[in-house]
């Protein structure tokens, strides 16, 4: 099957009407980075097929858990996963990419320019110094496979709305890193993580969404200064 042909039936699991201009999109950006990944270090692919398998169709795993109008940052984006595709496939929704590397947030933003994406906004910053301007402001937080979970979690929890979800996409044997996090999330204001498991499209490997529903505020001294939260996790 060509990258087109795995894109379109794959996106069937989880977006039965996607649109064929978010499927051109997606192709463009996977055309974008492949080209930029030739002289900057931004993906082990380097097959446009298994950018679809092993990146569109895992991120296209969250669209089903967010809404139309909410508020979605994407901490340590990296090449721009999942909030890029997760822009193109929900155009309704405004999406923060946050990572501490210039080059590339650089990248993300003459994508974001060349797809003419206008609910995407690249943001150059580490994400606990971003998180003391911007505490409580989004409805949702999204990561993928950035670090372990307490560590993930004390980023990205201070920056969720009370009402809001953190999901962390993680591998499926992710249940001990789960429970070792289980007084992070409790400090945080997240108590409970529920385990989502679904299978990649066309790629068959197992994966899971760790959601962690925000019931309370975060206490004010979170996030940690990012060394203290390495040595000393929650």
């Amino acid at each position: 099957m060509t990258a087109y042909e795995l894109l379109v039936s794959g996106l069937q699991q989880f977006i039965p009407d996607s649109s064929p201009q978010a499927v051109d999109k997606l192709l463009r950006f996977s055309d974008l980075l492949l080209e930029k990944n030739k002289v900057m270090n931004l993906t082990a692919v380097s097959d446009p097929r298994e950018v679809v398998t092993r990146h569109f169709l895992d991120c296209a795993s969250l669209v089903p858990y967010i809404k139309e109008g909410q508020s979605v940052l994407d901490v340590g984006t990296g090449a721009g996963f999942p909030g890029l595709p997760l822009a193109i496939l929900c155009p309704g929704v405004q999406f923060t990419l946050l990572d501490a590397q210039r080059k590339r947030i650089d990248f993300l933003s003459e994508v974001a320019d060349a797809l003419e994406l206008t609910n995407v906004l690249p943001v150059h910053a580490r994400a606990e110094e971003f998180a003391l301007q911007h505490r409580a402001s989004f409805d949702l937080a999204v990561s993928r496979a950035v670090a372990e979970l307490r560590v993930l979690c004390e980023l990205a929890l201070p920056m969720v709305k009370v009402g809001g979800a953190f999901y962390a996409m993680k591998a499926a044997d992710c249940a001990d890193e789960v429970g070792s996090a289980s007084h992070a999330f409790a400090v945080l204001g997240a108590p409970a993580a529920e385990l989502l498991r679904y299978t990649v499209p066309h790629d068959g490997v197992e994966r899971v969404l760790v959601r962690l529903q925000k019931t309370k505020e975060t206490p004010a001294q979170y996030p940690r200064r990012f060394k203290k939260i390495q040595t000393n996790p929650l």
